[in-house]
């Protein structure tokens, strides 16, 4: 990856003679959808209630664990004490580690990679998503377009990028600002998920608002799809009456801190994660007249988040690729799956070592627009051309 010097005073100036990513190849594979599949053990694509069962009881153990922990520890500790002052944010970094855990198996559960049973898949995963505030149906009919469409700038449905004749008059300023920058991520990482859901923030454009409870949105296209976000408002809607209840009972504050905190924390790792799988200098978009299935699966990043996170996310962000490839394959799966089509997918595969933190900080920095690919009609790369000085402000 491109390694920033110091110049100018302190300033941050990229080095010119420094090499450029190494970006994923770009034309049509000489390996067909067919091709990677064979190499797949046929088990890898088999999946076992039981133990998808087994790895929800040790999550559910995990929340359960620490809301216990919140509501019985904590508050036992001396009160204004500092043992007290800690646990708090170590409970909510946790506590939101576990319940993403529970999302990303509500997730596999709308991708019928839970059971061999659809209607089990779509109760577990209604009554997971529904406890944090997610409209299951909804998000599940938009995430398969998503799956459909991935990399297409025309019909994407989330993490669209802007071309670069798009970007609006604001956007120089603040991308040239570090400080606004690292402001505007944190931002979207807090809020990021709701407001995608409530108001199609980084989504694909459409002729109005679209968003993920009105069962008339531009996203939902079949009187199917619209009843289903309809009994998905109702859950969330269900879920958030009784979340009133409890507060009036127990105290707003209680409510806000056992439950409220890590969900932020949740929403978070939501957006860090897909974040990064699909925004990198390395990875490709492509325009209608070039985009094919097969290569927008491929345009995704594999990324390490250490031992533990990996295994508590169900290995969702270091096997992210074989998962485009094949969603319906259960996690535990994943990773032999990934080993065995490496050889195939060659150079087409992307795996990404980079430290998370400097990761994220790298696709906010240099990923702002896409622009075409000079030498290939129809194939766009993220791009950024302003002069960005992390340790401040740009110098008018």
């Amino acid at each position: 990856m491109q390694q920033p010097v110091r110049a100018n005073g302190g300033r941050i100036t990229v080095d010119a003679s420094a090499p450029a990513p190494k970006r994923s190849l770009a034309d049509k594979p000489p390996f067909t959808l067919a091709d990677i599949k064979r190499a797949i053990p046929p088990h890898c694509f088999r999946r076992s209630v039981a133990r998808s069962s087994a790895y929800l009881f040790r999550d559910l153990a995990a929340v359960a664990a620490l809301f216990y922990f919140s509501l019985r520890v904590i508050p036992a500790l001396p009160a204004g004490g500092l043992l007290r002052l800690a646990a708090w944010p170590l409970y909510w970094a946790a506590q939101g580690c576990a319940l993403n855990s529970v999302w990303v198996l509500a997730h596999e559960c709308g991708h019928h990679a839970f059971s061999e049973h659809a209607a089990l898949d779509d109760a577990v995963g209604f009554a997971l998503h529904t406890a944090l505030l997610v409209p299951y149906f909804s998000w599940k009919h938009s995430h398969r377009r998503h799956h459909a469409n991935s990399a297409s700038l025309d019909r994407d449905e989330v993490f669209v990028p802007w071309r670069r004749s798009e970007l609006p008059w604001y956007a120089g300023a603040i991308h040239s600002c570090a400080p606004v920058r690292f402001a505007v991520l944190a931002l979207v990482l807090v809020v990021g998920f709701p407001l995608y859901l409530t108001c199609n923030i980084t989504g694909r454009p459409y002729p109005r608002l679209a968003n993920h409870y009105d069962p008339y949105s531009p996203i939902f296209s079949t009187a199917r799809e619209r009843a289903q976000v309809v009994v998905s408002d109702a859950g969330v809607l269900a879920f958030s009456l009784a979340l009133h209840r409890l507060s009036a009972a127990a105290g707003f504050w209680t409510v806000a801190r056992v439950y409220g905190a890590p969900l932020l924390v949740v929403n978070g790792w939501l957006v860090l994660v897909t974040f990064l799988h699909h925004t990198d200098p390395a990875v490709p978009r492509y325009d209608s007249g070039e985009w094919d299935w097969l290569r927008g699966a491929l345009a995704t990043v594999d990324r390490d988040y250490g031992a533990f996170l990996n295994g508590a996310f169900h290995n969702i962000a270091d096997t992210h690729v074989v998962h485009h490839l094949f969603p319906s394959m259960p996690h535990y799966h994943a990773k032999e799956a990934t080993r065995a089509i490496r050889p195939v997918l060659g150079e087409y595969y992307q795996f990404d070592s980079t430290p998370i933190v400097r990761a994220a900080w790298r696709a906010a920095k240099e990923c702002l627009y896409v622009e075409p690919d000079r030498r290939r009609d129809g194939v766009y790369w993220y791009s950024n051309k302003y002069k960005v000085e992390p340790e401040g402000c740009r110098k008018g």
